[in-house]
C-alpha cells in the first residue's frame, strides 16, 4: 500500500478535479463535526463493482452463488487487506448505496407494484485508490493498495494508480454548469390523501398491528436537458450541510444526499455504534424563538415516546449480532441542530460476536428503524400497501465498506436520487397513535424544504 500527503483542497474541489476520471464517489462530511464528521472520502475509476438485483450478487457482471449477503462477506473476504494505523478510517474499500428494497432479500416483504427486478437494490464499487480528508487537522492523504493484484505487481499498480489521480488533482477543474431553476414537482399524495394515510396508520396502532410506522410522500420531477447533478450536489451541500452527505456517480443512476442520520458505524475491532433520528421540528432564524422550539421538542411526549419505540428496536435488532451484555444506549433523545430542523437523537451501541462483520450486521438490522417502524415487517408492509412505491436508494444506505473489516453508513435522507430523466426526492415521518395528521404533512415539507432550494438557490 501506498500513502502520500498531499497539499489541503477542499474536498468539492477536488471532487470537481476528479469526476472526469469516471464513477465519482463523494462521501462527504460538509458539516464538519469533530466526531461525526471529521472526514470526508473520494474515490474514482473502480476497479470492480458488485451489486444486487432481484436475482441475486454480481461482481463486474459475473453472476455469484448464494445469497447476496454471503456473496458480499465472500467478495470482501476476497479483498481483505490490513488497515495502517494511524490514517483515516477508509483505507480502500467499497462505496456505494443499498436501496431500501434490499430488504426484500432478507424478508418476505409485499412488493409495490413499481418493482422492477432488473434494477440493482445495492450497488458498491470496489476502490483501490482513495483521498481522504481530516477537517480536523487540516490535512489530506491519498492511499494506494495495488488492489486487485497482489505481492510485487501491486506495488506497481499502486504507484501508477496513484499518479493518475495526482496528475488529475493537479489539473483544472472543468466549470460547472449553472442551475437554471427550480423543478415541476409532483407528489404521489394530495394534501387530504396524506393526512387520510396517517389516519389509517393510526388506526393500525390502534388496532395492535403496530406501534409506529415512517410514512413518506414521495416528490418527482422530469429533469431539463442538460441538467447537472453534480451542480445541484454543490448547492445542496450549501444549503443543507450535513455531516453524513453524499455524492454517487454511478451513470445510470446518481444519488445526492444530505443526511443527518448514521446508521451503522463499524470499527474494525468489532465496535458497533448506530444514531437513530426520530423527532424533528423546525428551526427559527430569531435565537430566542429556536430556543424556544428546541425546548419544545425535547419536552415533546410524542416525539420522546417515537425515539424510545426504534431504540427499543434497534437494541433488539444489535442483541441478534452483538454480545448481548454489550449493548448499550449512551444517549437518549439527545438533541442535535442542523440548518433546518432541530432532532431527537439516540446512540445505541454493541460489540459483534466474534466471527461476525458487516454482512452479518446488516443482514441483522437492515433497514434501519427510525424509517420502518415497529414491529419492523408489519410496519414495511404497511408502509408498501399506504405508499405505492418504491423507494429505492431513500430509506436506504450509502457510506463504505472498507477491506479491512470497518464500515461507516448513513440512512439515506434529505437524499435525490436522478436516473431515467427524472429527479426523485421522499420525505416522511414517524406515525404513533399521538400523531397530528396536518402536522406530520407540514413536517414533510419542513424536513425536505432545504432540498428544494438547493435546486433554486440560483433562481
Amino acid at each position: 500500500m501506498i500513502t502520500t500527503e498531499i497539499d489541503w483542497l477542499d474536498p468539492f474541489e477536488a471532487a470537481r478535479r476528479l469526476k472526469p476520471l469516471g464513477r465519482l464517489a463523494f462521501l462527504d462530511s460538509a458539516m464538519a463535526h469533530a466526531e461525526l464528521g471529521r472526514y470526508s472520502f473520494l474515490a474514482v475509476d473502480p476497479f470492480a463493482t458488485f451489486c444486487v438485483d432481484a436475482k441475486g450478487a454480481q461482481l463486474s457482471g459475473e453472476r455469484l452463488a448464494g445469497h447476496p449477503i454471503e456473496a458480499l462477506r465472500d467478495v470482501l473476504a476476497r479483498f481483505r487487506i490490513e488497515a495502517i494505523e494511524g490514517l483515516p478510517p477508509f483505507q480502500g474499500g467499497a462505496i456505494g448505496y443499498i436501496a431500501y428494497e434490499f430488504a426484500h432479500h432478507l424478508e418476505a416483504l409485499a412488493a409495490p407494484p413499481d418493482l422492477d427486478p432488473a434494477r440493482p437494490s445495492l450497488v458498491f464499487d470496489l476502490h483501490d485508490v482513495v483521498v481522504a480528508f481530516d477537517h480536523q487537522t487540516k490535512t489530506a492523504r491519498l492511499i494506494s493498495s495495488g488492489l486487485p493484484e497482489r505481492n510485487a505487481p501491486a506495488k506497481d499498480r499502486a504507484r501508477d494508480r496513484a499518479d493518475r489521480v495526482l496528475e488529475a488533482l493537479k489539473a483544472q477543474a472543468p466549470a460547472v454548469a449553472p442551475l437554471t431553476g427550480g423543478l415541476d414537482w409532483r407528489s404521489n399524495f394530495f394534501a387530504k390523501d396524506y393526512e387520510a394515510a396517517i389516519e389509517k396508520t393510526r388506526d393500525y396502532i390502534l388496532a395492535g398491528d403496530i406501534f409506529q410506522a415512517n410514512i413518506a410522500q414521495t416528490f418527482t420531477s422530469t429533469l431539463p436537458i442538460g441538467f447537472d447533478p453534480f451542480s445541484l450536489y454543490g448547492q445542496l451541500r450549501r444549503t443543507n450541510a450535513a455531516p453524513f452527505a453524499a455524492f454517487l456517480d454511478f451513470g445510470d443512476t446518481v444519488v445526492a444526499s444530505s443526511s443527518p442520520e448514521r446508521f451503522l458505524k463499524l470499527s474494525a475491532d468489532g465496535a458497533v455504534e448506530t444514531r437513530p433520528i426520530k423527532g424533528t421540528i423546525r428551526r427559527s432564524g430569531e435565537a430566542e424563538e429556536d430556543a424556544q422550539l428546541a425546548a419544545e421538542l425535547l419536552a415533546s411526549d410524542k416525539d420522546r415516546a417515537e425515539n424510545v419505540m426504534i431504540v427499543d428496536l434497534m437494541r433488539n435488532d444489535l442483541a441478534r449480532v452483538c454480545d448481548p451484555h454489550s449493548v448499550d444506549v449512551p444517549v437518549l433523545c439527545g438533541l442535535e441542530t442542523y440548518a433546518a430542523v432541530h432532532h431527537l437523537v439516540s446512540v445505541v451501541t454493541g460489540q459483534l460476536r466474534p466471527g461476525l462483520g458487516i454482512a452479518d450486521l446488516l443482514a441483522a438490522t437492515f433497514p434501519g428503524g427510525s424509517i420502518t417502524g415497529a414491529p419492523k415487517i408489519r410496519a414495511m408492509d404497511i408502509i408498501t400497501e399506504i405508499e405505492k412505491t418504491r423507494r429505492g436508494p431513500y430509506c436506504g444506505a450509502i457510506g463504505y465498506i472498507g477491506f479491512d473489516g470497518a464500515a461507516d453508513l448513513n440512512i439515506a435522507i434529505r437524499t435525490v436520487t436522478f436516473e431515467d430523466g427524472r429527479a426523485r426526492l421522499a420525505a416522511g415521518g414517524g406515525i404513533t397513535v399521538l400523531s397530528d395528521p396536518k402536522a406530520e404533512y407540514e413536517e414533510t415539507f419542513t424536513k425536505a424544504e432545504r432540498v428544494f432550494k438547493a435546486f433554486e438557490a440560483e433562481r
